[in-house]
């Protein structure tokens, strides 16, 4: 053990043992099962990979690479002892999720998958009085956001394009920086298509404009629909490096009324030029946007003949899918709907985007720079299906019964499953916080939240309880969560450090997608506000589906 001291006034210290970090008695346990003599061999390790861990498919090829990432801690050479198996347990080859690769079908219509949405892409802050900038572009990107909003709006001068935000003090950046920013950073994270969605505040030249600009930038990793519509959306395998455009149509007024217009003018209106729209900038638009008509009954409106991607905002999708939630699900069953934060979120905070998944909702934009829950959820959403920033829709959100009935979230359904978490214990901290960080007078006192996010069924929270001064917690506590639809569960983890006032300090998050975790003895990294995973904390959780 080691010492810690904590000066409490100028005339007194407090000193504690920090623990070495040891096995929990259930690793003990299973190191004894499938061990013997004290040692692991291969073809013990490989039988506990396969049954305990459920990683069926492990070979002696898989066991013998694991074995050589650890041959500087394996002595003697035959096998692993307790502490080096409690290593790799620990370790960063045993983690709650599948290694990064897609293995989802990418052949379906986009339609039929949920999209890495980021909201007003530019800014590197608040709505109201931030900079835009190519760098927040650039970080989404590599986070493997998909999709990219820019609003487009005249500059000073009114002879080109800025990007920023109308009617407020962001100051603008030019399109072409981001143009070539998202040219150049697209397909770093992910090679699936990137999709472009212009909120476009242009005249026709300037739209003629921007038209220019998107082609000298992209040249041949621009998509083109083949005909003015789109019958169905293609995939993103079919789109793999491709960029799209997705904005409303310039509609272009009959030349006899354009000439009655003019008619009733008695002099030369500006304005009039922006009723011609630029044919070079309609053409560019892959996927169009349309507002609905007739308030939220034109959600009904699904035309079978082209499709489309409708913009709703979170306070207009609530009470869409309140009063006509089986209708949103069977419009996004072939359209695209996007879902954007109310106007009043002038902070950069982020909204619940479980109801959107839940009905289906492909793009649910959020602010990448609000680092709250709901963006931690978002981030955990898109961990699935290697990062790639698509995630294929379960096939409940696609079926459509013989009464041509569809999937209601809201309404009850048996459980599928009961997910099995028990929290062992926690490291890392000392080597990642100053010692003082989370209480200047002793070591921190941590507890676990339990969150699942899904439908409204499956919403539940648990807790552990706070172990007090230690840095290495161990709590050996277990939780039962009962899903009705894990497939769009997002569990949530949050560590907190106590404190009588009730302003707990924050120790760490994570979310995992249900739907991928891998079961048995895991090592969870935990990750700061922003989503950056510490270099040190994990903890160590068993997952359990029964």
């Amino acid at each position: 053990m080691l010492r810690q001291d904590y000066g409490v006034c100028f005339c007194f210290r407090r000193v504690f043992k920090r623990t070495i970090a040891e096995p929990p008695e259930d690793v003990k346990d299973l190191f004894n099962r499938y061990s013997q003599n004290g040692l692991m061999a291969m073809d013990e390790f490989r039988t506990f990979l396969v049954e305990h861990q459920g990683e069926e498919k492990t070979t002696i090829e898989d066991v013998q690479d694991i074995y050589a990432s650890l041959k500087n801690a394996i002595w003697p050479r035959r096998g692993l002892s307790l502490i080096v198996f409690f290593r790799y347990l620990f370790g960063d080859l045993n983690l709650p999720l599948p290694p990064p690769k897609v293995h989802q079908d990418m052949n379906a219509p986009l339609a039929h998958y949920f999209l890495y949405t980021g909201h007003n892409s530019y800014l590197t802050g608040n709505q109201l009085g931030s900079d835009s900038s190519v760098v927040p572009i650039i970080r989404a990107l590599k986070q493997g956001v998909r999709v990219i909003e820019l609003d487009l709006w005249p500059n000073s001068s009114k002879d080109g394009i800025d990007v920023y935000h109308g009617g407020t003090l962001t100051s603008p950046v030019e399109l072409s920086k981001c143009l070539q920013a998202i040219k150049e950073n697209a397909f770093l994270a992910s090679e699936y298509p990137v999709i472009i969605t212009f909120e476009d505040h242009l005249d026709a030249k300037l739209q003629a404009k921007v038209a220019e600009m998107v082609l000298q930038t992209f040249g041949d990793m621009l998509f083109f629909p083949e005909s003015e519509f789109l019958h169905e959306f293609p995939s993103p395998e079919f789109l793999k490096g491709k960029v799209l455009i997705s904005g409303k149509p310039p509609k272009q007024l009959p030349e006899t009324m354009r000439a009655k217009k003019v008619v009733q003018k008695n002099e030369f209106d500006e304005n009039e030029e922006e009723e011609k729209a630029a044919p070079e900038y309609k053409s560019l638009i892959a996927i169009h946007a349309w507002k609905t008509k007739g308030g939220q009954n034109g959600l009904l409106d699904i035309d079978p003949i082209k499709v489309r991607r409708l913009s709703l905002s979170e306070t207009q999708l609530e009470n869409a899918v309140k009063f006509h939630g089986t209708d949103v699900v069977r419009f996004t069953q072939r359209n695209l709907l996007r879902v954007y934060p109310k106007g009043t979120r002038i902070s950069s905070s982020n909204y619940d985007p479980l109801p959107g998944w839940t009905h289906g909702a492909q793009m649910v934009a959020v602010n990448m720079q609000g680092y709250d829950k709901y963006l931690w959820i978002t981030q955990g959403m898109f961990r699935a299906n290697g990062g790639c920033g698509y995630v294929k829709k379960p096939e409940l959100l696609l079926n459509v019964g013989p009464n041509n009935e569809v999937f209601d979230p809201r309404s009850s359904h048996p459980i599928k499953t009961i997910l099995k978490i028990k929290v062992l214990m926690g490291d890392g901290w000392h080597l990642d916080f100053p010692r003082t960080y989370f209480d200047p007078f002793s070591p921190p006192d941590f507890f676990v939240k339990l969150h699942i996010a899904g439908v409204p069924a499956d919403e539940a929270k648990e807790q552990t309880r706070p172990i007090e001064d230690e840095w290495r917690p161990v709590w050996k506590e277990e939780f039962e969560f009962r899903l009705t639809v894990p497939e769009l569960a997002i569990l949530r983890i949050v560590v907190r450090e106590f404190d009588m006032d009730r302003r707990h300090g924050f120790g760490g998050q994570t979310c995992l997608p249900v739907s991928e975790l891998r079961t048995g003895i895991r090592a969870v990294p935990l990750h700061n506000k922003k989503g950056e995973e510490y270099k040190s904390v994990k903890l160590l959780m068993h997952f359990q589906f029964v």
